[in-house]
């Protein structure tokens, strides 16, 4: 039988897997990760390299919290109280929020045929748009769970 513990330690491999990638993407691939941001015909601007160095900051920030879920892990005994992993649940939830919660002004404006910065109904940040969405409910319903 699953307790929230069990349910934690999963959203915690989850959180790693999917912080780390970010990073991967945003930090080593920095100018593929540009190009989902920037339409084709910018892509000649002089501005275009700016945006894929800035990406590596999203990148860096997400390798903290890939590696903070990785401490979480395999240090389970350390932070046994559920205290303690209501609020790291909370902070994670955080964390994917933002990057969730910024996108849906574009989904929205996407949605209604104007056009957005980037598209995020579409392509590479409609995937990270979801994840980072159900990422968010995973980890907040689990900061809830260690409530009880």
């Amino acid at each position: 039988m699953l307790n929230v513990m069990n349910i934690f330690t999963i959203v915690l491999v989850l959180n790693t897997l999917w912080f780390g990638a970010a990073f991967w993407y945003f930090s080593m691939k920095s100018a593929s990760a540009a190009k989902i941001l920037a339409p084709r015909t910018e892509r000649d601007n002089i501005l275009f390299p700016t945006i894929a160095w800035s990406v590596k900051f999203l990148g860096g920030m997400n390798l903290a919290f890939s590696v903070f879920a990785l401490i979480l892990l395999l240090s389970r005994a350390i932070f046994p109280d559920a205290r303690q992993n209501m609020v790291f649940a909370l902070v994670f939830a955080l964390a994917h929020c933002t990057q969730f919660v910024f996108n849906v002004p574009l989904a929205l404006a996407e949605r209604n045929a104007r056009k957005p910065l980037w598209n995020v109904l579409h392509g590479p940040m409609r995937f990270i748009f979801i994840v980072d969405g159900t990422l968010t409910l995973a980890n907040v319903s689990c900061g809830i769970a260690f409530l009880f």
